[in-house]
């Protein structure tokens, strides 16, 4: 009997903490994106020698200020691990539970890989940088696959996150996220020819993360009531 009187307790006791850690490790995802680009475009506009047309956010780590990118890169990482996080609560027992937080997990570790191992100096910038280098370094091949790889993990998890978009009914998010890969990718693949292009898919890529995050997030938050998994909330 005194079981019974208790478990209630219990499932009532565990239902705020679920919605608690969901809604501040979904923030983290959320804020990841807007705030790198916002870093990013503060600095590109005021650093003598940046040229957005020209020149990649990531190289904006090299130079005098440098440190400043580079903390944006450990900081856009921490944020992104908080979004697995949440996702991983968000989604438990449920479609794309255990992909989609691990491939968003993958992409917080490239923005790490990006701030231990800087993109080369071009294209003129730090300034006095020659505008095309030689020969890639170690450093600089390292950067460039850490950033293929989380962009690709990105992209996977777009379309793996469509599933439970898809089973709450939001058929409109679900079919964007199987959009905004093509478009992220197309962007990379642009990129040869304009770096803005790059700078723009991957921007993209940034903000849907945010708005799918949140989405998912806040879905889950306001579900998580201690109710058995058959109940519709917690598809």
């Amino acid at each position: 009997m005194t079981d019974m009187l208790t478990a209630p307790r219990h499932v009532l006791a565990a239902a705020p903490a679920s919605r608690s850690a969901v809604r501040w490790s979904g923030a983290g995802g959320v804020a990841a994106g807007p705030l790198f680009l916002a870093a990013g475009l503060a600095q590109g506009f005021t650093r003598d020698g940046f040229d957005f047309m020209r020149n990649a956010i990531s190289q904006l780590a090299l130079g005098e200020a440098g440190w400043i990118q580079t903390a944006s890169f450990v900081l856009t990482g921490v944020l992104l691990a908080a979004a697995a996080a949440g996702l991983r609560w968000a989604l438990r027992g449920g479609p794309g539970g255990t992909w989609g937080p691990a491939l968003v997990g993958v992409f917080g570790v490239s923005f790490w890989a990006a701030a231990a191992f800087p993109a080369d100096a071009g294209a003129g910038f730090p300034t006095g940088a020659p505008e095309a280098a030689t020969a890639m370094s170690g450093h600089g091949a390292v950067h460039m696959a850490a950033g293929m790889i989380g962009y690709l993990a990105l992209c996977a998890a777009f379309l793996v996150l469509a599933r439970p978009l898809a089973a709450r009914g939001l058929r409109g998010w679900a079919a964007a996220s199987r959009v905004v890969p093509v478009v992220v990718l197309a962007g990379f693949t642009a990129s040869a020819a304009s770096v803005l292009a790059f700078t723009a898919g991957a921007g993209l890529g940034l903000l849907w993360l945010s708005a799918v995050t949140a989405r998912l997030c806040s879905s889950a938050a306001g579900h998580a009531t201690g109710t058995p998994c058959g109940d519709a909330g917690c598809r």
